[in-house]
């Protein structure tokens, strides 16, 4: 069971990464920023949903260095997740519908994540 403080930043994340990839595509010339922090959005509202980001974090670097090749599925997604923030993060040119289609499947499965463990459906933020 998730308390009402992380339950209320896993929301909150998960409606402003919604808002930042709706902004992305009304304002085309910042798209690349604000798909990267609602990317960033949504791994924060994962990792509020699964608990104390910052323990999440430690527990993640660990985890690359001992053991990059883990069989947890849930660690290897995380994994996945920092590095593909990572990537974007390096990008010097910018396919802005690639980044843009990741973006929506990487808010998608933050959705269903931060939906399945708050026990909280939405229609629409």
């Amino acid at each position: 069971m998730m308390d009402a403080y992380r339950k209320g930043w896993a929301l909150r994340y998960l409606r402003e990464a919604k808002a930042e990839l709706e902004a992305a595509r009304k304002i085309p010339y910042m798209a690349p920023g604000l798909v990267l922090e609602a990317i960033r959005k949504a791994r924060n509202a994962i990792y509020y949903s699964f608990g104390e980001p910052a323990f999440i974090e430690i527990l993640l670097r660990e985890e690359v260095t001992k053991n990059p090749l883990t069989n947890d599925s849930i660690l290897r997604f995380l994994m996945e997740l920092e590095s593909i923030i990572q990537q974007i993060s390096q990008l010097e040119e910018v396919n802005s519908d690639a980044m843009m289609k990741q973006a929506d499947s990487i808010v998608e499965m933050a959705t269903d994540i931060v939906e399945t463990l708050t026990d909280e459906r939405f229609q629409d933020f």
